[in-house]
């Protein structure tokens, strides 16, 4: 890209978290201009690449939100609270926002292609707050009349810089494996660098994704079970070590309750043991890669080696 022609600028939200952070690098590396969208009181500037411009607004104030939008070739929306005690614990973050840059967007003359970076949970929002929460977004803007959007819904993604799956994985390369799933369960992972490169992929090809919810995963049919999931850790030598759901809701209930006392926002709860106790969490590539040509690079061995390092 030269002077005659400045790089697309794209309007990121969550931008400081754990997949906002590659998708940073990932949009500058691939030519785009990026403007990160940031609480006024965030601490977290010190997360944002070298070369990304620091807009600072709350995602509820969409006077400010129009401004930010200036000028943009696209959003994506990438805020999210995985952490709470109840829905309201969710809501600002996975619903008001989305409801917020949704307004401010339909008052634009030509409002840009819009990406909600979601959650497969979404698809069953009865499971708990969290889900529920990401499902009522996605309702807000499957509503929207005017608003060229899409819906990404990744499975569990892992990579650097995640405070979830690493320390499962970790553990399974330590030779214990914590399994809370049924014994058939089967499950799609992400390798967060893939979801950065759909991102990208969407970009270019936006209008053939627009009205779309699409799941990705990492190319492995039908997922991964138990078995497999240590093979790729681990190997040899692993000690599986299954947890009945009983012993999982008497310590998500303990977990509740010193969230409780203590005022943190737990990630084990009730909710969160329904939703590690279903049967399977499964992608299905094809209509996304139909529509961008996307492809998942990365395995799940070649994933957890750039995480932990080679066995």
């Amino acid at each position: 890209m030269d002077e005659h022609h400045p790089p697309a600028l794209v309007a990121l939200t969550g931008a400081t978290g754990f997949i906002g952070r590659r998708l940073q690098a990932a949009l500058l590396r691939r030519g785009y201009a990026v403007r990160a969208l940031m609480r006024p009181d965030s601490r977290n500037a010190d997360r944002l690449e070298p070369g990304c411009e620091v807009y600072s607004v709350p995602l509820c104030d969409q006077e400010g939100l129009s401004k930010a939008f200036e000028g943009v070739a696209a959003v994506v929306y990438c805020a999210g609270t995985v952490r709470g005690l109840s829905l309201d614990d969710f809501t600002p973050a996975n619903v008001l926002g989305v409801e917020s840059t949704i307004a401010t967007l339909e008052r634009m003359p030509a409002p840009p292609p819009l990406l909600l970076i979601s959650s497969l949970a979404a698809s069953r929002p009865e499971l708990s707050h969290y889900a529920h929460s990401k499902f009522l977004g996605e309702q807000v803007l499957c509503k929207s009349p005017r608003l060229p959007w899409t819906i990404l819904r990744p499975p569990a993604v892992y990579g650097p810089g995640d405070r979830e799956m690493r320390p499962l994985l970790a553990s399974i390369r330590r030779g214990i494996a914590p399994i809370v799933g049924p014994r058939d369960q089967r499950l799609s992972l992400l390798y967060v660098d893939d979801l950065a490169a759909a991102v990208v992929s969407w970009l270019k090809h936006w209008k053939a994704c627009a009205g779309g919810v699409f799941s990705v995963d990492d190319g492995r049919a039908g997922g991964y079970d138990w078995p497999a999931i240590i093979e790729a850790v681990k190997g040899a030598g692993v000690v599986s070590l299954r947890l009945p759901e009983p012993i999982l809701r008497t310590v998500a209930g303990v977990n509740m309750f010193g969230a409780r006392i203590f005022g943190y926002k737990p990630m084990l709860t009730l909710g969160k043991v329904q939703e590690l106790r279903q049967p399977q969490w499964l992608c299905n590539n094809a209509p996304f890669t139909e529509a961008t040509g996307w492809t998942p690079a990365v395995t799940l061995r070649q994933g957890v080696e750039r995480l932990l390092g080679a066995a």
